[in-house]
């Protein structure tokens, strides 16, 4: 089962090395990452898969929005079902 990280901040060092150590941690593989400085703002979208992951996708999601407040970011996770629907017309 995939889903969908999307990342939005200030840049600084070290946003994308701290989700990929928040995916380690809880077995999430990484499948694809796209990531762009605009202007001094970070964005980034990653697709993961997390069939053998520790713990339920719910409780990995209100994990990294929380992670997301204390660290100054926008951090959404997505069933990649969801975001195919909305994304198509």
């Amino acid at each position: 089962m995939k889903a969908v990280i999307s990342v939005i901040g200030k840049d600084r060092v070290g946003i994308l090395a701290m989700i990929c150590n928040e995916c380690a941690s809880a077995n999430i593989n990484i499948l694809d990452v796209a990531q762009t400085i605009v202007d001094g703002m970070f964005t980034m979208t990653m697709s993961v898969d997390f069939t053998m992951m520790n713990g339920s996708l719910i409780d990995f999601t209100k994990h990294m929005e929380t992670l997301g407040k204390e660290k100054n970011l926008v951090i959404h996770v997505m069933h990649q079902d969801i975001f195919d629907s909305m994304h198509k017309i």
